[in-house]
């Protein structure tokens, strides 16, 4: 009887390997679109080279060399909840699934936001590419006849092509895996909605009206792609970044938004170079059924750095929050030394001490077993009695602050502003109305919940209990007491 065998099926890439190829081929777009792009991942490289101490506790910050040297993050802006929805396609083939919820209309800008990312530690250890996200909304714009322009640009054009649509649907047909074959479309395909492209989508006409509301809208409706607007790689040491940037005649953000400089780092600290000045040809009626090209020029892409610290739990996160409120209100009218300055002074308040910071509930941690008697050498019945601080103080646990790896709505709104100024009489316009925020629209937007922040670090924190054997009560008691506010 002749035996019958299958074709076999061709194997799928995984989703980790995808990501590291397509972000390193975002890496290479960019730094070709944007050359100083790469003056700035050579300094990072070096000062991070000359930073990183096998000893320090840097290591227990997931800021090994290997990571570092691939970590980046890059920022996009959407103007519809389609192109969110095809967004969130894309990158469910990269493996990473939107993460937060962040309201930027807090800070003025008619826009709220996800980051995409991966969701387990073990894929953020061996890429940790991220995607912060914005969406439009409309309805905050002061202006009705911007509000009207830039909707009418939208539904018109289509920053995703035909093959790449197509290659999605193939995608969700195998539950989000591609093969080889496909995945070598994939990749060039997907990275057109993230190149810039120098011909814009709207009239010259069109991106006067925009622009006169406020650059960033002109940035959101007016091109043919969702432009990645920066690649940001992360450095462990911000401020020395920035001096070199400064020495290399770059021309960078006048402060460090994010907390001030800490012996123990905590969430986020960012800043950049400034958005270059670029070429972009619009077309411009000239008469009726007549038209031609102009070129004009376009500030959006710039270079942004990184400096990680530790997560904080909602407890820690009321702290932070408070006194920046009361950093920002002493510091109205002052210059960014004295910004720095009045930050420093009030965020004594925060201790800076990873004992004190995990005793008091302030972080979260991942605990490991050390090996030293180990926990099957504690009594069954005497275990529920052991306290955390007990275990760790015998020297059988060890705990180690998580990396907080999402973002900061005060801080990317900052980054933001500070590269999109308007200049002139405009400067000073109402782009946004007083919102609010507004969860559940992004959610409607997006068709799916972002996981909430801190409920992945609390999970990434449990899970790291219960795999040294912790006991309920242990991990109850953990948990509850210490973390909330």
């Amino acid at each position: 009887m002749t035996q019958i065998i299958e074709p076999a099926h061709p194997p799928m890439v995984e989703a980790d390997n995808l990501r590291t190829e397509f972000a390193s081929a975002m890496s290479a777009m960019y730094k070709q679109e944007v050359p100083l792009y790469g003056d700035l991942i050579k300094i990072v490289r070096d000062i991070n080279a000359a930073t990183v101490d096998p000893t320090s506790d840097t290591v227990a910050l997931r800021a090994s060399a290997e990571r570092l040297t691939l970590e980046r993050h890059g920022a996009i802006r959407l103007g519809t909840p389609y192109e969110l929805q095809t967004m969130r396609r894309i990158f469910r083939v990269l493996g990473m699934q939107p993460v937060g919820y962040y309201d930027l209309s807090v800070a003025g800008l008619p826009m709220h936001a996800t980051c995409f990312r991966p969701r387990t530690t073990s894929s953020l250890d061996r890429n940790p590419f991220r995607v912060f996200t914005t969406l439009l909304r409309p309805e905050l714009l002061a202006s009705e006849a911007a509000r009207e322009q830039a909707i009418s640009l939208l539904k018109q054009r289509e920053i995703f092509t035909d093959k790449l649509l197509k290659l999605l649907d193939v995608a969700e047909a195998q539950h989000h895996r591609l093969t080889r074959e496909q995945a070598a479309v994939f990749v060039p395909e997907a990275l057109r909605s993230f190149s810039w492209q120098s011909v814009a989508a709207a009239t010259y006409e069109q991106y006067q009206v925009l622009k006169h509301e406020h650059p960033i809208l002109a940035d959101i409706a007016c091109f043919q792609s969702a432009h990645i607007n920066h690649l940001t790689p992360r450095t462990l040491d911000i401020a020395e970044v920035q001096a070199t940037m400064k020495a290399a005649g770059m021309a960078v953000k006048s402060r460090i938004e994010g907390p001030p400089l800490r012996k123990c780092p905590i969430l986020l600290r960012q800043t950049s170079f400034l958005a270059l000045e670029e070429t972009v040809n619009f077309k411009t009626s000239s008469g009726p059924g007549e038209s031609h090209w102009v070129r004009g020029t376009h500030k959006a892409r710039f270079g942004e750095i990184e400096e990680r610290g530790a997560a904080v739990t909602p407890k820690g996160r009321q702290l932070y929050d408070r006194l920046l409120e009361e950093s920002m209100a002493q510091a109205t009218g002052a210059d960014p030394e004295q910004v720095d300055a009045v930050m420093a002074a009030v965020f004594k308040q925060y201790p800076d001490d990873w004992t004190e910071l995990r005793q008091q509930g302030l972080i979260y941690c991942e605990y490991r077993c050390t090996g030293k008697d180990g926990m099957d050498a504690l009594p069954q019945d005497r275990s529920s009695a052991y306290s955390l601080e007990q275990l760790i103080g015998e020297g059988r646990i060890e705990a180690s602050p998580i990396t907080y790896e999402d973002f900061l709505p005060f801080s990317a709104a900052g980054i933001f502003q500070s590269n999109l100024q308007s200049q002139g009489p405009t400067s000073n316009r109402v782009l946004c109305q007083e919102g609010k925020s507004d969860r559940e629209g992004l959610e409607r937007a997006l068709q799916e919940r972002p996981m909430d922040v801190d409920e992945w670090y609390q999970r990434a924190q449990t899970q790291s209990l219960e795999r040294n054997g912790l006991n309920f009560m242990v991990r109850l008691a953990y948990t509850f007491k210490n973390c909330k506010p």
